[in-house]
């Protein structure tokens, strides 16, 4: 099964197959999405009480995908990207105050979500493997969405960019927040599946469903090389 079949939710069961996107090199973008090294730096488990331990192996199987796939095929489409002149951005969670005064409610609630990542600090920034070139554009914000907290729409306009291809984490937030902002603004957006991880497996594959369609185009990423091929 293709991506023109694949991941369909209801409200596209019996919907025409779409037509291939048609990608300009220097009309899209490659956008990368928080993945920073405090989501992939882990304790030592050696330590750990029972409680932690029992969240540091259910988080296991989520960094066991960004190290083996997740990473090293974003790395690989980077490359990729820039060999055939398309644009690679960054967008990565935080704040330009040391106390995070100016983040939004979203990130002061208590729970999972509630960061605190001063610009300058190791754990806010993009982990080395996928770290921007001296010549790239990276945007902060401290909103799910990397348009609602920056000025990337401003940014892809005055690149002439009308497809965003969107890869990072998590799946079921900013990802989904940022393909959602991108659709609304009327670009077309493709979401490499392979290049992005939720908690679960089983939560990335039900946003993948959401989302598929009516916001993105989501797909694994040779089947997109295979687009420009």
């Amino acid at each position: 099964m293709g991506w023109k079949t694949a991941r369909r939710s209801l409200y596209y069961d019996g919907a025409p197959e779409p037509v291939d996107p048609v990608i300009d090199p220097a009309a899209t973008a490659l956008l990368v999405i928080d993945v920073q090294n405090v989501y992939l730096e882990r304790p030592d488990p050696t330590g750990l009480g029972a409680e932690e331990r029992r969240r540091y192996d259910a988080w296991t199987p989520f960094h066991e995908r960004m190290h083996g796939q997740v990473i090293p095929r974003t790395a690989a489409m980077l490359v990729w990207a820039r060999e055939r002149g398309i644009e690679c951005v960054f967008a990565r969670i935080a704040c330009q105050t040391r106390d995070g005064r100016e983040r939004s409610l979203s990130q002061k609630l208590p729970g999972w979500n509630n960061l605190l990542l001063p610009r300058d600090e190791h754990a806010s920034q993009i982990v080395p493997a996928l770290a921007a070139g001296p010549d790239e554009i990276v945007v902060t914000k401290t909103t799910d969405s990397a348009l609602t907290g920056t000025n990337l729409r401003l940014i892809l306009r005055n690149l002439g960019v009308r497809t965003v291809v969107c890869a990072g984490i998590f799946t079921d937030q900013c990802v989904s927040s940022t393909v959602r902002s991108l659709a609304d603004e009327s670009f077309e957006v493709i979401v490499l599946e392979d290049c992005c991880a939720a908690a679960t497996d089983a939560l990335h594959e039900r946003e993948l469903e959401i989302i598929n369609m009516i916001y993105c185009h989501v797909m694994a990423s040779e089947e997109f090389t295979t687009l420009l091929a």
